[in-house]
């Protein structure tokens, strides 16, 4: 089975198109101990509540910096964390965000589909599809989330200039057409819904099926009523990923009445009645 095989089947499993950010903040988490245990036991225990209550999201993605800034620790925690859910069935996105020389990019490869045991990542493509490449011809059913316009404010430094009179993000986005295979996807935020809608159009007009993972719903100020305009188009919504980290993982400071991994269920279910709504209007 390819990646875009499973992004269907997940969506018709766990009915739902929410990707789940699994990004461990210590100060926030309402635990105490060493940084392994406390964030072991704070996703587990959102992950017990979700399959208690049968509130699904249809991927998770941990970002591998908030794991790696607690040093070991938090590098066994990621293992483990990655772990719990893919033994629910829950494709595993690593954010990475990697992009080097073909050598480096291999090892990178190596690192987040051999160790991790992730089923997709995330790439940077300024260095050219030598940077990506080797993921894909190592591990081709994979699948590969490359940054195109991103949800932070500064993106535009760079990814809106223009270049033959289009902004670069364009210029990614037609890229990704030419690279494409089953699993070579886009990172668009949800900030910028004129540009993801551009973007998007490039894509439905290349009649090929490429996955968007867009962040930048809650916090961020994305929303998602723009998004779902946009996801609309497409001919198959199943193969795309909205994300939502800190509005789930830290539920319980809106909903303060409640247990955080209830108050986590609640937010995501929340948005998945959210998404069911905008589809039907």
């Amino acid at each position: 089975m390819d990646y875009l095989d499973s992004l269907k089947l997940s969506y018709d499993k766990f009915k739902s198109i929410i990707c789940l950010g699994l990004d461990p903040v210590i100060e926030d988490i309402p635990l105490s101990g060493d940084p392994q245990s406390v964030i072991v036991a704070f996703y587990e225990e959102i992950l017990n509540k979700i399959l208690q209550k049968k509130v699904y999201p249809a991927a998770v993605k941990p970002n591998y910096a908030f794991y790696a800034q607690y040093g070991m620790a938090g590098i066994e925690a990621l293992l483990k964390v990655i772990g719990l859910y893919k033994n629910e069935g829950f494709p595993v996105i690593l954010d990475v965000k990697r992009g080097d020389i073909d050598k480096t990019a291999a090892a990178y490869a190596r690192e987040a589909f051999d160790f991790y045991q992730a089923d997709a990542v995330t790439l940077a493509p300024y260095m050219g599809f030598d940077s990506i490449q080797p993921f894909i011809e190592l591990f081709p059913t994979k699948g590969y989330y490359i940054l195109t316009k991103t949800s932070n404010k500064s993106s535009v430094d760079i990814q809106d200039l223009l270049l033959d009179n289009e902004p670069l993000y364009l210029h990614v986005a037609k890229k990704i057409t030419e690279w494409h295979q089953p699993g070579v996807g886009s990172v668009v935020g949800a900030t910028y819904p004129e540009q993801l809608s551009q973007i998007a159009l490039t894509y439905i007009r290349s009649g090929k099926e490429i996955p968007l993972l867009i962040p930048g719903i809650g916090a961020q100020g994305g929303s998602l009523e723009e998004v779902m305009e946009v996801l609309k188009r497409f001919s198959d919504i199943r193969i795309h990923r909205i994300n939502s980290s800190s509005g789930i993982n830290y539920a319980y400071k809106k909903f303060k009445k409640l247990h955080y991994g209830e108050a986590a269920v609640k937010a995501l279910k929340e948005l998945n009645d959210s998404i069911s709504a905008l589809l039907e209007n």
